[in-house]
């Protein structure tokens, strides 16, 4: 009974996460001249007449220079249009009156004519995005670093993976190298996607990562009916071979927001610092759940820690191969 509690409890919480994809509603300035953009607004929406209520609030005098056109495809509607701004956009602020009532984020990026790019993630908080001059090296780094925080702890798929090494490795040491082989295989198709090396579709790439989860699930149930498998033999060599796959979401992600021209590699590796970052404070508050529910069993000789402890490769495994048949099937 209490494997059937927490497998509907994680299904409950799986059900609404779309795990590599950035669903906030979109915005992005090409500056074309010293007063005028192309500008794309892209919005989730039911279908093409009923979107979410946010629309961007340009500075005063904005005017559009060419029709818009509109389009709807994948759960999105998408309006691209010129506009001239008198006197440019620098210190001016685009704002988004109906954030708060969307219960959504907006990205908003920004591409200036020499190339460099500013790139901000609007939240209901505070609705606005203030256009600054050309950024430094810095922005850019911490821009980037706090986007790649925010894809792993956000990407469900990954946590998860992440979660099922850790609970199936066993020894500090052989899960330091199982975590180091699975950063180095996800930076390196990371960069390669990105840079439009290597191109592979997402859909696949995605069904994949979801079957990467259900296949080491079934690796720790295995393990623990003492029939330990290729996992628990050479965890490195499967978390390097499913890292690959991983960095290719990564990727994914990534491409949602685009890079600065002019400070790709900055962008790039800060962004990848950014997923470490996330990682490592996902897999510290895991150890230290196993060490505080360990402590608890201990004192109270409960029996509840273990049957819990059981059923969460079940968990896992149920919740990845729901994603798995769902992206299957969006083929």
């Amino acid at each position: 009974m209490m494997h059937r509690f927490i497998f509907v409890l994680l299904l409950l919480f799986a059900l609404p996460s779309v795990a590599d994809e950035f669903k906030p509603a979109y915005l992005e300035l090409k500056q074309t001249g010293a007063e005028t953009f192309a500008v794309l607004w892209k919005v989730p929406a039911l279908d093409a007449s009923t979107t979410l209520a946010i629309r961007p609030q340009f500075p005063a005098g904005a005017v559009d220079i060419a029709p818009r056109f509109a389009s709807f495809a994948a759960g999105a509607s998408v309006q691209r249009w010129s506009m001239q701004v008198p006197g440019g956009m620098i210190g001016k602020s685009v704002e988004f009156p109906g954030l708060v009532r969307a219960r959504t984020d907006v990205l908003v990026r920004l591409v200036r004519s020499d190339g460099t790019a500013q790139l901000a993630r609007i939240l209901p908080g505070d609705p606005r995005f203030v256009v600054s001059a050309s950024p430094g090296q810095f922005e850019v780094a911490r821009t980037y670093t706090v986007l790649g925080i925010e894809h792993i702890l956000l990407g469900i798929d990954h946590l998860l993976f992440v979660l099922a090494l850790v609970l199936l490795v066993k020894g500090h040491r052989r899960l330091i190298a199982t975590i180091t082989a699975f950063t180095i295989a996800h930076s390196i198709t990371l960069a390669l996607a990105t840079l439009g090396v290597l191109q592979v579709p997402g859909a696949p790439v995605e069904a994949l990562i979801a079957l990467s989860i259900v296949f080491v699930a079934s690796e720790i149930i295995h393990a623990r009916q003492g029939r330990p498998g290729l996992t628990q033999r050479y965890p490195w060599l499967v978390a390097f071979t499913f890292g690959l796959l991983h960095g290719l979401g990564f990727a994914g992600a990534l491409a949602e927001v685009g890079l600065p021209q002019l400070s790709i590699p900055t962008a790039l590796l800060f962004f990848n610092v950014g997923v470490e970052i996330g990682q490592l404070i996902f897999i510290v508050a895991v150890l230290g759940f196993i060490w505080l529910a360990r402590r608890v069993q201990q004192r109270m000789a409960s029996t509840l820690i273990p049957r819990l402890w059981q059923a969460v490769p079940y968990a896992i495994g149920g919740v990845a191969s729901y994603w798995l048949f769902e992206r299957i099937a969006a083929f």
